[in-house]
């Protein structure tokens, strides 16, 4: 940023600025290291959607004090600001202990800390079961031995599972696609992401929900 009488320039879009409508986080030199409000949220939404931590300092190419969350409340979205608050918080973790949730709606971070072993477990953020040891959803009914090899073997593929849900006529929720065995009670149900379902035709049930299909 170079000064220019009582305006700023921009080391950016080199636009002349008045010195109140700069950014300022108070750390960096205020006249060589200050950059429009425009310009510098682009540059740190860009790196939020990069992924790209390491490269959180200020745009002059000579310094590399670290911006912060909490100099950008004013500028970003909220949504942006949390994000870059989960990156940070990643960004402590180990590496060896980091894992994430096999759906890919979800994708929620989740932490091994190998203080105990673990195999059925919830997601605290979709709240889905997966498996802890093989790191895919919740494979019922089947050993992670046994699931390792249904990868390889033909025998043991998804095939047998759908078929057995389709003859059992289990239904999904239509909201996460987990399989749901009825064995008692009405048609409404709550499956463990929240959604009410009706059971028998799969649609979200709503109040006075008339179902046209039937199981039962």
């Amino acid at each position: 940023m170079y000064r220019r009488r009582h305006n700023l320039v921009c080391g950016i879009c080199l636009d002349s600025k008045l010195v109140s409508e700069v950014f300022k986080d108070g750390k960096c030199s205020f006249y060589d290291h200050a950059f429009c409000p425009d310009c510098i949220s682009k540059h740190v939404e860009t790196l939020i959607r990069d992924n790209d931590l390491f490269n959180m300092t200020c745009p002059d190419p000579n310094c590399f004090i670290e911006l912060e969350p909490e100099s950008f409340h004013a500028l970003l979205p909220r949504e942006v600001i949390d994000r870059w608050e989960i990156m940070r918080c990643e960004s402590m973790i180990d590496w060896s202990e980091r894992f994430y949730c096999p759906f890919k709606e979800c994708s929620g971070l989740l932490v091994n800390d190998g203080r105990e072993v673990v195999t059925s477990a919830e997601c605290p953020y979709c709240h889905r079961l997966f498996c802890a040891q093989c790191k895919v959803p919740w494979h019922a009914d089947m050993s992670c031995g046994k699931f390792q090899r249904s990868k390889k073997d033909p025998e043991y593929s998804d095939d047998n599972f759908f078929k057995l849900a389709k003859s059992k006529k289990w239904q999904k929720c239509p909201r996460c696609c987990m399989y749901v065995q009825k064995t008692a009670g009405c048609i409404h149900m709550i499956c463990r992401c929240g959604c009410d379902f009706c059971y028998s035709c799969g649609m979200m049930y709503r109040e006075g929900h008339k179902c046209r299909r039937s199981f039962w």
